[in-house]
Formats: C-alpha cells, sequence, structure tokens
C-alpha cells in the first residue's frame, strides 16, 4: 500500500483539492485503484451545523455522512463513491478519543495529544487503506502549514512515514508563486518560507505543486529545489487554468503522475501513460461550446458560490453533454420582488431554486417560481427549491391562501410542507436529519420517468421537512404530479407541474450524483430545455429534452 499526503502552504484556497483530486484522477486512469481522504482541523464533529457562508456546501455521501465540499471534487474527478470514512475532522478525532478514554480503553495512561490524538488519526488512514483493495490512499490535510489547529495532523503523518517507511509515503506540498507585477517577476520567497516551516516540524515535501499566474522559467525552478531541498524536477507548476477540469491535464503534462509513480515503485502496476482520451474530449467540449445557455440560480447563499459548488459544476456537466456552455446569473432570492422578477429572470433561458434551510428570502424565491411557472420557463427545484415550488403552486393554482411550510409558521392553516414525522422528536442538531441515499420509485408516463430510463433510483438527502400528505389530493386536482415516491408511498420524492414544458422538483440532491463524463438525467435535460428554449422550441433544442417529453405525452 502507498499513501500520499497533501500539504498547502502561504495561503488558504490555493486548491489542494483540485490538486489531490487531480493526482487520483491521473493515477486511476494509469489503471491504479486509488481513494481520496480529507482531513479537517476545525473541532466541529462535521460540517453540518456550519453557516454556508463560512464553510461553504455540505457535501452528502451515499452512507449519509455530512462532509466538506472537497469531497465532491474527489467523488467527480475519481468517478466513484465515497463514505464518511474519507473525511475526518479534529472533532471526529477527539470525540473518538475522548469515548475511549470514558471506557477505560487507556486506562492508567495520561491521555495526551501525542500518542493518543496521534494515533487516531494515523488509524483513520490504515482504517480506510484497509476497507477497500487499493494501491494508493491520498490525504489531503485541511489549513495551511503554519495554522495551530493543523499541527496534530501535520506531527501524525510525519510519524506514518517514519513507520511505513519513505518508499511507501510521498509528501506533496501545495504553494503560491505570486506575481509582483512592479517587478515583472514570480517570487519563490513565500514557497521558501512555507517548506521551511514543514520541516521544521520534521516533514521534508518531496514534490511541490507551484500555483503560478505565469509559467516557471528554468533558472526559477532550479531557485526552488536549491532552497526547499528538492530536485528540479519535482517542481511542478500548477498554472491558473479556466476550468478545473483542465488541472490534472496541466499536472500531466508538469510530470506529477510519472513523478508518483516512480518514486512510490508503481512502475510495475501502473500503465505508461494514462488513458486521458475522454477527459480531453471532455475539457475540449467546455472550452470549445458549440452554444451558450444562461441559467439563473435564486438563492439565499448566491453572496458565497461555494455553497452552491456542486450545482454549478453539475450544471458544467449539463452543459458538456449538451455542447453548450453554462452562463450562471446569481440571483439574491431576498431581492426579488413582484415587482421586478421579470427584469431578473427575463433575459434568462431557464430558473434553478437551490437547497437552503429558514424562512430569509423565501418570497423571493415563491415570486421566481411563479414566473418560471407561468412564463413556461424550464425549472429545476432542489429539496428546499421543490419545497417552494409547491408552495407557490399551493397557493396560486390551488388558492390556498398562506400555505406555507412548518419550518416557516407552524401555526399557519396550510402547512403543505411539514415536519417528517420520524424528526418530530429529535432534538439534538448534528447529524439528525434525513441523511444519504433513499430509493424513489418513479411513476410511469412521467417526464421524471422518461428522464431516467428507469423505475427506480438511489439519491442522496439532507432534509427534515417533507410534503405534507394531507395536501396531496388536492394538489393533484389542480395538475401537479407527485411523479416520484418513496417505495411504501409515503413520502413525495418528486414533482411535476402537468402542462408545463420542462418544471421538476426534487427532494433530494441529483448534484451530488453528477459527474463531468457522466452528468446527471436531471441537469442533462434541464440544460437541455433551457437550451430549446433559447433556440426558441423545445424541437429546437437538444434531443434528449424533447424525448423525454414525447415519452411523458404517450
Amino acid at each position: 500500500m502507498k499513501y500520499v499526503f497533501v500539504t498547502g502552504g502561504v495561503v488558504s484556497s490555493l486548491g489542494k483539492g483540485i490538486a489531490a483530486a487531480s493526482l487520483g484522477m491521473l493515477l486511476k486512469a494509469r489503471g491504479l485503484r486509488v481513494t481520496l481522504q480529507k482531513f479537517d482541523p476545525y473541532i466541529n464533529v462535521d460540517p453540518g451545523t456550519m453557516s454556508p457562508f463560512q464553510h461553504g456546501e455540505v457535501f452528502v455521501t451515499d452512507d449519509g455522512a455530512e462532509t466538506d465540499l472537497d469531497l465532491g471534487h474527489y467523488e467527480r474527478f475519481l468517478d466513484q463513491s465515497l463514505s464518511r470514512a474519507n473525511n475526518v475532522t479534529t472533532g471526529s478525532i477527539y470525540s473518538t478519543v475522548i469515548a475511549k478514554e470514558r471506557q477505560g480503553d487507556y486506562l492508567g495512561a495520561t491521555v495526551q495529544v501525542i500518542p493518543h490524538i496521534t494515533d487516531e488519526i494515523k488509524s483513520r488512514v490504515t482504517r480506510l487503506a484497509d476497507a477497500d483493495d487499493l494501491d494508493v490512499v491520498i490525504t489531503e490535510i485541511g489549513g495551511t502549514v503554519g495554522d495551530i489547529e493543523s499541527l496534530p495532523f501535520l506531527e501524525a503523518i510525519r510519524q506514518f512515514r517514519l513507520e511505513r517507511g519513505p518508499a511507501n509515503v510521498l509528501f506533496i506540498h501545495v504553494t503560491l508563486m505570486p506575481f509582483i507585477r512592479g517587478a515583472g517577476e514570480l517570487k519563490t520567497k513565500p514557497t521558501q518560507h512555507s517548506v521551511r516551516e514543514l520541516r521544521e516540524i520534521g516533514i521534508q515535501p518531496d514534490i511541490l505543486l507551484c500555483r503560478a499566474e505565469f509559467p516557471l522559467t528554468d533558472e526559477t525552478r532550479r531557485k526552488i529545489a536549491l532552497f526547499t531541498n528538492v530536485t528540479p524536477d519535482a517542481v511542478i507548476e500548477a498554472l491558473d487554468v479556466t476550468s478545473i477540469y483542465q488541472v490534472p491535464l496541466v499536472l500531466h503534462e508538469g510530470g506529477l503522475d510519472a513523478l508518483v509513480v516512480e518514486s512510490l515503485g508503481l512502475a510495475g502496476k501502473a500503465t505508461a501513460e494514462p488513458d486521458l482520451g475522454g477527459w480531453r474530449e471532455t475539457v475540449g467540449r467546455i472550452y470549445h461550446a458549440g452554444s451558450r445557455v444562461s441559467v439563473a440560480i435564486c438563492g439565499k447563499y448566491v453572496g458565497l458560490k461555494d455553497s452552491y459548488k456542486s450545482i454549478e459544476e453539475a450544471l458544467v456537466h449539463g452543459g458538456i453533454h449538451n455542447d453548450a456552455k453554462v452562463e450562471i446569473a446569481w440571483i439574491d432570492s431576498e431581492a426579488v420582488t413582484a415587482e421586478n422578477v421579470g427584469a431578473l429572470l427575463g433575459g434568462h433561458d431557464g430558473l434553478l431554486v437551490p437547497p437552503g434551510f429558514g424562512e430569509r428570502g423565501i418570497e423571493g424565491m415563491l415570486e421566481a417560481i411563479r414566473f418560471a411557472r407561468v412564463r413556461g420557463m424550464p425549472f429545476l427545484g432542489l429539496c428546499l427549491g421543490m419545497q417552494c415550488a409547491i408552495i407557490e403552486f399551493a397557493r396560486t393554482a390551488c388558492g390556498l391562501e398562506g400555505a406555507t411550510s412548518e419550518e416557516f409558521d407552524p401555526t399557519a392553516r396550510h402547512r403543505v410542507i411539514h415536519l417528517m414525522p420520524s424528526q418530530q422528536r429529535v432534538v439534538k442538531k448534528g447529524g439528525t436529519m434525513r441523511l444519504g441515499a433513499w430509493p424513489c420509485v418513479l411513476r410511469p408516463g412521467t417526464l421524471a420517468r422518461a428522464l431516467y430510463g428507469v423505475d427506480e433510483v438511489l439519491e442522496r438527502h439532507r432534509h427534515r421537512y417533507e410534503v405534507n400528505n394531507a395536501f396531496r389530493d388536492e394538489l393533484e386536482a389542480h395538475g401537479l404530479v407527485l411523479s416520484g415516491l418513496s417505495p411504501d408511498g409515503s413520502l413525495v420524492e418528486m414533482i411535476e407541474v402537468a402542462d408545463h414544458p420542462w418544471f421538476v422538483g426534487c427532494q433530494f440532491h441529483p448534484e451530488l450524483r453528477s459527474r463531468p463524463l457522466r452528468p446527471h438525467p436531471l441537469f442533462r435535460d434541464f440544460v437541455a430545455a433551457a437550451l430549446g428554449r433559447r433556440m426558441g422550441s423545445e424541437a429546437a433544442g437538444a434531443g434528449d429534452a424533447d424525448a423525454a417529453v414525447r415519452a411523458r405525452q404517450t
């Protein structure tokens, strides 16, 4: 078993996650069995209770783990599903160690950061490696070298290399090479200082990935190598690119995967070159799309776009399939009113209302949904977006005045969305929602059934509230189609509007299962429908949406 640890220095948000995911993708393309893991230094057990404005998106795995958004990148680049074992936080480490101490596992010992915390950290790496038949485990260490929070993780990986041997463990450090415009050159000093901090705690990087706006000269590469104690060929430039999906190709051209294979003695298992044909074609379609389409995302967290990272990427995937560049307009739902909704949405080809929690911005979402429903604009509502679509339909089409969600007004008369029965006695907030992959049975003859092409699907959930079954008959009587249900029929999972060209809502999060080479059916066809609208008719759009509409009508 071989191990790669990826650290970051100088500043945060350098793209360690993309770098780790890109390396994983390249090694997998060489025929190796790979997984990725993220260590997050915050004390929260998981990011589930954090504000999206602080942490960004919470990525949910099939087994119901609420994880860091980097796991979304890992899944998209590797094209394989991960689990709760692939994300580890300081909070989960300390929680486990304290529980062991209370059970008496350390009886007689003083429980300390070294060795007890560091041993637990190391065990999370080996536990993941032992769970699957793997060749390489790539672990990203969150935070920036020099942060006090990440020190136990860095100490643990220092020990890990001593225990496993340098032939089995590789350290990659991602740094920043700032370009000083006044001097007209890239500066190496931040990289030198970052590596020095690592070496002071006993970690010597084997490979440096230097994030830069411009290519490194040979002289610059030699200078970095000299002052950081690595070979010049191990100083690899990570140039800024427009699409994250180009990063694996840039790193491959820099020799990263070849160097890792050679350093870890994997030449006997890996192919001589990675199979990148499909990936190159995908990147080519991103940069040379034949058309463009505009999608408005009306949500409450648009101030930090990372809050909707998987949605943004799923729209890119849908665009790739339809040979279209998807241009996203971010609209703050708090700013939408009945008076300005036409001006805000009128120039776009589709509307997506994303997930969220709480009452803030809801009325703006309802106005946007009403505009899309009445004007025949393609609409996709995700989780809260579907719930808002039902509230809007209940108010406008069914005449249920004041219809709302129990989440917003527990005393309202028409609570068309209410707390799930299984959630009514839940007090704790962390990790207690309906989480993970759940089955959804699709109704024959619906758009949903046509898009998926199967009778039952598994989709990932993260919610406490559901459609109130007391209102199902009335909603259906006025033209709302309940196109997806739980296997026992008790939970509404998908909805459509019968007389609308493309209006779909789902209680789950399809964006979490979309991949660049395998776009999710809902995003694939939502983009196709938006493109069809842009071109003047659904028949002029991509074939998938047209076929789906015809299938629904038969």
